[in-house]
């Protein structure tokens, strides 16, 4: 059953999408938007430096808004990144909340108006849905969905840091403006060319807890020429990997209300986690020399049985067989030992 909840009276919800040379896709983007069952909506797009017709196409939708009476907004920048863009986005946010989808996907058509109403009907201050995965022709590929552990307790925070159990999507997340303030009293984050959802998301779920809904009312394009999707090799790999752990810190340095001794914990746990994905990456790509050095890395962190864990995992170890290098066969020895143990 639909509610009305467009009254000038209810919460103002904030839009904010970066776009970078978006015009084979951001059409259906911005029709979604247009779309929504809840039209309390101010959307600020930020032209993040595109060279295509991309500014072209997201002016043509502003009388289409502006006749809604929805607040239209459009930013420009040189390219500098998604971080950049929404940081420009930030100094005109004016919403009582906020969500940042990327420009290349999709809202259900409730997905505003149910979050709202979550929001409004409940002690949360942040709340994600479920998301759907959709191919660039609309076909269903599969659902992302995160659950809570057999414990009972929602460990959204770590999960997020360690890559599991969570969703990336900033489409499908909504924050209250209190709760944005409080966690980004500057309204800024770290201008890097990735990782902007860690930044935005990580200091707000440390104080928060997250609220879900269990329904796809977000849709991620799986687009085959995705950024994300086109990073090969193990030097793009492992440079990835390196600024990835470089905005993890520099997160986890930006909590004001996190206490020095629990950043010095995360701190180790982020490095643990990115030791690993290193040795990983050249284990996979045949790379002895490196390989060498970050075997190095990772028996730095021996302690608790870590080295143990990951490198008897079954994966790392079919990762490790592939490896045809004389040099490497004391390693190889070494894991099937451990993995032998391990039966």
């Amino acid at each position: 059953m639909k509610v009305d909840m467009n009254r000038r009276n209810d919460p103002l919800v904030t839009i904010i999408t970066p776009c970078y040379n978006g015009e084979k896709f951001i059409h259906k983007f911005l029709d979604s938007v247009l779309g929504q069952s809840y039209q309390r909506l101010e959307l600020i797009m930020v032209n993040d430096g595109s060279e295509d017709t991309t500014e072209t196409i997201i002016l043509s939708y502003k009388p289409l808004f502006e006749k809604k009476g929805m607040k239209f907004i459009y930013l420009y920048q040189e390219n500098k990144g998604q971080a950049a863009a929404i940081n420009h986005g930030l100094t005109q946010f004016s919403g009582d909340y906020l969500t940042w989808p990327d420009s290349d996907d999709v809202f259900h058509e409730d997905s505003i108006r149910d979050r709202v109403q979550f929001l409004e009907h409940s002690d949360y201050e942040v709340v994600v849905s479920d998301c759907a995965i959709i191919d660039e022709n609309g076909n269903m590929l599969g659902t992302k969905k995160r659950r809570i552990g057999k414990d009972g307790i929602d460990h959204a925070f770590d999960d997020l840091i360690m890559e599991r159990n969570t969703l990336f999507a900033g489409g499908a997340y909504m924050v209250s403006r209190n709760a944005f303030y409080k966690a980004h009293p500057s309204a800024q984050i770290f201008e890097s060319r990735g990782g902007q959802n860690w930044q935005l998301l990580l200091p707000i779920l440390y104080e928060n807890r997250c609220g879900y809904l269990h329904e796809s009312l977000y849709f991620i394009v799986a687009r085959s020429d995705s950024h994300s999707r086109n990073v090969t090799g193990a030097e793009k790999l492992l440079r990835r990997c390196n600024e990835h752990e470089l905005i993890l810190l520099q997160t986890m340095e930006g909590i004001q209300a996190m206490p020095d001794v629990e950043k010095k914990r995360y701190y180790s746990i982020i490095k643990k986690k990115y030791a690993l994905k290193r040795f990983k990456i050249c284990v996979f790509h045949e790379e002895p020399t490196l390989l060498k050095q970050y075997f190095q890395e990772v028996r730095k962190y021996q302690q608790n049985n870590f080295l143990h864990y990951s490198l008897s995992s079954s994966s790392s170890v079919r990762m490790l067989y592939r490896l045809s290098f004389k040099a490497m066969k004391s390693i190889r020895n070494f894991v099937r030992t451990k993995f032998l143990q391990n039966k």
